[in-house]
């Protein structure tokens, strides 16, 4: 890789994939963060309402994302966020993203998440800003 390619890929915006996955169809609070995050400068892509995981995990490996956020207001969270996670892994994936997930996920439930492979969970009525720093002060650094 060149200097210039180098640079420019250290400089490259980071790049998300919002994602409505399950049978919600509320996607309110996906539009709010997506907007959010484009105003602070990040890429995005949002999926649409009722993606299944395996078309999350594509778009997610595609769009060669930096961060995976998961909108869930469905209750499904246990059994959606699992298949994601599985499905990046199969693809390398993994390890390269950062996973975040946002809606109505029970304080019993959270920690589970963090122990699947989830970075952070955020809830209704969290600051965009917190969000927004916790994504550019945890996103994966790669080395390309």
């Amino acid at each position: 890789m060149s200097a210039d390619a180098e640079q420019g890929w250290r400089n490259r915006p980071i790049r998300c994939l919002i994602a409505k996955v399950g049978l919600d169809g509320h996607d309110r609070g996906a539009h709010v963060i997506s907007r959010a995050f484009r105003d602070a400068g990040f890429e995005v892509v949002y999926s649409g309402l009722h993606r299944a995981p395996e078309e999350v995990v594509q778009a997610a490996v595609q769009e060669d994302v930096d961060v995976l956020g998961l909108s869930i207001l469905s209750g499904a969270h246990n059994t959606l966020v699992p298949a994601v996670i599985e499905g990046l892994k199969s693809y390398d994936a993994f390890e390269d993203t950062l996973i975040i997930v946002g809606g109505i996920i029970p304080e019993e439930d959270r920690e589970r998440l963090h122990e699947m492979g989830v970075d952070a969970v955020f809830g209704p009525g969290t600051p965009m800003e917190e969000t927004i720093e916790f994504v550019r002060e945890n996103v994966p650094r790669r080395e390309r």
